[in-house]
C-alpha cells in the first residue's frame, strides 16, 4: 500500500474540478483508490514527464484528465499535486 499526501494546491483543485465534472466523482475515488494499492497498474497509465517536469509523474483519471503527482517509492508516499486537462497541468 502507498501513502497519498494531499497538498493543499490539489485539495483546492480538486474540489473545484469535481464541482465543474461531478460525473467525475465515482472515476476519482476508484483512481485513488488504485493508486493507494498499486500506482504501476497499466489502467493508470502512470509515466514521468519530461522538461521542467520532470520529477514529477502523471495518471490518467479519462482519455482527457490527468492528476500529476510526486512518487516517493522508498517512502511508498505518493504526493498529489494538481488535477485538469493536459493544458492545464502542464
Amino acid at each position: 500500500m502507498f501513502k497519498l499526501s494531499w497538498t493543499s494546491t490539489f485539495v483546492k483543485t480538486s474540489k473545484k474540478f469535481l464541482k465543474k465534472h461531478p460525473q467525475l466523482k465515482s472515476a476519482f475515488k476508484d483512481l485513488l483508490t488504485q493508486l493507494e494499492e498499486d500506482p504501476f497498474q497499466q489502467r493508470l497509465k502512470l509515466h514521468q514527464l519530461k522538461s521542467r517536469h520532470k520529477e514529477k509523474f502523471s495518471v490518467s483519471l479519462t482519455y482527457s484528465y490527468r492528476v500529476v503527482l510526486y512518487l516517493k517509492i522508498v517512502n511508498r508516499e505518493i504526493i498529489l499535486l494538481d488535477i485538469g486537462s493536459h493544458d492545464e497541468v502542464y
